[in-house]
């Protein structure tokens, strides 16, 4: 708990259990982190913890206020969120199970710096999302 109160004070938050707790399961969570708020909710649950659906919703909007966690609108889903990091990565999202993975390209990222370039801009922030389904054999 110690790294997580300090997490929450370096960004200005209140150190309170709900939080605590919220932060935590964001920073354990299998999937590479893709939790929407119902996830963190039905986690909560799982541990026996009363934490209400609509603290979560809070909780989880003030976490990206500070920079602590991104929330994704996937196309056909609810949001998700993710821990923030230094670490860009792009994502797919399977248009069948819902499932989101993670990518690293390098040569996609030079392309797209490329490009701006070639229109007179640098890019500052970018999001690359794949819509997939599985290939059929």
């Amino acid at each position: 708990m110690p790294s997580e109160n300090a997490e929450l004070r370096k960004v200005g938050l209140k150190v309170t259990l709900p939080r605590v707790k919220i932060f935590n399961i964001l920073e354990t969570a299998e999937n590479h982190h893709h939790l929407s708020a119902e996830d963190v909710y039905k986690k909560l649950l799982d541990q026996g913890d009363d934490v209400g659906l609509a603290t979560v919703y809070r909780v989880l909007t003030q976490f990206e206020a500070a920079g602590l966690v991104l929330r994704h609108n996937f196309e056909g889903g609810h949001a998700v969120f993710e821990m923030a990091g230094d670490d860009h990565h792009d994502h797919m999202v399977c248009t069948q199970t819902g499932e989101v993975v993670e990518f690293v390209d390098e040569v996609i990222e030079e392309r797209q710096k490329k490009i701006a370039e070639e229109h007179g801009y640098e890019i500052v922030d970018h999001s690359l999302i794949l819509y997939v389904k599985p290939i059929k054999s």
